[in-house]
């Protein structure tokens, strides 16, 4: 199970706690008193703190040796095709007031209205070689051909920067012309459409603008799940970037009803579902995306939430499973601390439950607590050889 972003940093107005000390997690405690804990590196030096190399790092593949563009693997899931001379980049739709990114996801807006909106975006500005493909609430893709250099242009991520004047983080250097026309001539389409005066009138943030960062050409060829680790495995996941890199790897996914990326996630279906594909599957992933939506957003109360609500609807469920022996590995991908409101690379914490596993003296589940046992793994791609028993 990785619960996207949970770790983070002590926050001085809770008496120095983690939003992971904050949250009242009786069932994790539980098997944080049977089960191994430690810390884990994720992300490998130098490399950027994303989910996508993060998440790679918990499903046991090093992002050092396996670099995958980050619009490719979300491209994959979305079912977009990549011809030659033909680039991909992500395409948010973001708040801009008065110069500065007010929110990285155009007011958290939903994937019907985010849709119009795009295809608004393709009828205005689309051509024989630019098209934009809608994808889930904010999370959108942008096909360009005939213009490969401009993946040498130097994007940075819109959640990086919030609150911040959005001049110095436009696109820049070699092949960044194209991409700032598209990101300046999208504002008019935008600014008038119904769907955002319509946001307006309720009182909500409006989509003004998109943002093209993650730029990636053709994906690279990575051995798949079962050739590695000799298992059939399945997904649950709302977000592309980690169906996309389930695809990549040959797992399946799994099409759970009420899968979101925020608070309104069915949780206890998707861990219904997850259970439910082990009579038929060796191993399941859970991905939980709503605390990295948290953290994104600096709310401290919708990430302890989160928290609380995996461990009272998923946890409580693993703990209670009856279908025989059950090996379970818990964590983070990567920290999304709230007073920065975006990753970073730091160990994360993670934990390892079940047949075969003994305690090593921990009492929740907690950075604190993982890092106090002393175990540490680096390189964290290591973790799935621990979970499935592969030397």
């Amino acid at each position: 199970m990785i619960i996207d972003g949970a770790a983070g940093q002590p926050l001085r107005e809770h008496g120095g706690k983690t939003c992971l000390e904050l949250a009242k997690t009786p069932n994790l405690d539980a098997i944080a008193q049977k089960g191994l804990l430690g810390m884990a590196r994720t992300i490998p030096a130098g490399m950027e703190p994303s989910s996508s190399n993060a998440c790679m790092s918990v499903l046991g593949y090093d992002p050092s040796l396996y670099r995958l563009g980050r619009a490719a693997i979300e491209a994959r899931s979305m079912g977009i095709p990549i011809g030659d001379g033909e680039v991909l980049f992500r395409c948010n739709l973001v708040t801009v007031k008065d110069g500065r990114l007010e929110d990285y996801s155009g007011g958290h807006i939903s994937t019907d209205e985010a849709r119009q909106l795009i295809e608004a975006l393709n009828e205005v500005l689309g051509s024989d070689t630019l098209h934009f493909y809608p994808g889930v609430n904010y999370r959108h893709i942008a096909k360009i051909k005939g213009r490969e250099d401009t993946l040498l242009a130097e994007c940075t991520p819109p959640h990086d920067i919030p609150g911040k004047s959005i001049d110095e983080f436009l696109p820049h250097g070699s092949g960044s012309d194209l991409l700032l026309d598209l990101m300046k001539r999208s504002e008019a389409v935008l600014r008038e459409h119904p769907v955002n005066v319509a946001r307006q009138a309720r009182g909500e943030l409006p989509a003004n603008m998109i943002w093209l960062f993650w730029g990636s050409g053709k994906e690279s060829a990575l051995p798949t799940f079962k050739q590695t680790y000799g298992l059939e495995a399945v997904v649950t996941s709302p977000v592309d970037v980690i169906r996309g890199l389930a695809l990549i790897i040959g797992m399946e996914l799994l099409e759970i009803p009420g899968v979101t990326d925020d608070l309104d996630n069915d949780f206890a279906g998707q861990a219904a579902g997850a259970l439910a594909a082990l009579n038929e599957n060796d191993l399941v992933v859970i991905h939980v995306e709503a605390t990295d939506e948290a953290g994104h957003v600096g709310s401290i109360d919708d990430k302890v939430a989160a928290i609380q609500k995996t461990d009272s609807e998923v946890v409580s469920r693993l703990r209670g499973w009856k279908g025989g022996a059950l090996r379970v590995l818990v964590m983070p991908d990567h920290p999304t601390p709230i007073l920065t409101r975006t990753h970073n690379p730091d160990p994360v914490p993670f934990m390892l439950w079940g047949e075969g596993f003994a305690s090593n003296g921990a009492k929740r589940f907690t950075e604190k607590e993982a890092a106090r046992t002393g175990l540490f793994l680096d390189p964290g791609c290591s973790i799935m050889s621990k979970l499935v028993g592969k030397k």
